[in-house]
């Protein structure tokens, strides 16, 4: 029982067995492996807990742990299951997995309207949206002018709120994803697809850098 329990202690907290995560994502074992030597650098970039924290995130995303963005907000929080502050192996996998092609449109959707969601109600109010749209725009180093945005939205939010009663329901926003497939076309990820040949030459990559630091 020793040797079990301090075999067991090694592993990072909130790590999930890949024939588990396997059976519950589009990956394959190999590949959920090798996800998990890119989550073990990730998770100790910055600090050596085996967890991706906010800065870890941002640091992976945009080279630059001070650049914060709502949208790499968003997708942290969405990712950061639990709600805890930190993302975990399992967590990490199952996420991404809904951008993997193979990974069902419904979920895409969901997912995307998580990430709209902010104040996590259950519904996407105009200003949410807003908020969304200017991210987005201020990511894509896109400066457009009040109105202009302003246009965009109310255009989008009387699109989208077929009731009518100032918010977007889950229903309405498959309904208006349906009508414009483009507003998740972020949410696929080739490379995802191949991840046991792609990850190699990030790992080379990677060092080459560290040694070069």
């Amino acid at each position: 029982m020793g040797c079990v329990s301090s075999k067991r202690s090694k592993k990072a907290p909130g790590y999930e067995d890949p024939t588990v995560l396997a059976a519950e994502t589009p990956f394959t074992v190999s590949e959920v492996e090798a996800l998990h030597e890119l989550f073990k650098k990730l998770s100790n970039s910055i600090i050596p807990d085996g967890l991706i924290h906010k800065e870890e995130f941002q640091l992976a995303l945009f080279k630059n742990r001070n650049r914060r963005n709502l949208f790499a907000d968003r997708v942290f929080d969405v990712f950061d299951i639990k709600r805890n502050g930190v993302i975990e192996f399992g967590e990490f996998v199952r996420s991404l997995g809904v951008f993997h092609p193979n990974a069902p449109v419904t979920d895409k959707i969901a997912f995307a309207f998580r990430l709209y969601d902010l104040k996590q109600t259950g519904f996407i109010e105009r200003e949410e949206l807003k908020e969304m749209v200017l991210a987005l725009l201020h990511e894509s180093d896109l400066v457009l002018s009040e109105d202009v945005v302003e246009t965009i939205v109310d255009k989008t939010f009387c699109e989208a709120d077929i009731q009518g009663d100032g918010k977007i329901d889950p229903e309405e926003w498959k309904e208006f994803v349906s009508k414009s497939p483009s507003l998740i076309k972020n949410m696929t990820l080739p490379y995802l697809k191949d991840i046991t040949l792609a990850f190699p030459s990030f790992v080379v990559r990677s060092e080459i850098e560290d040694s070069e630091v």
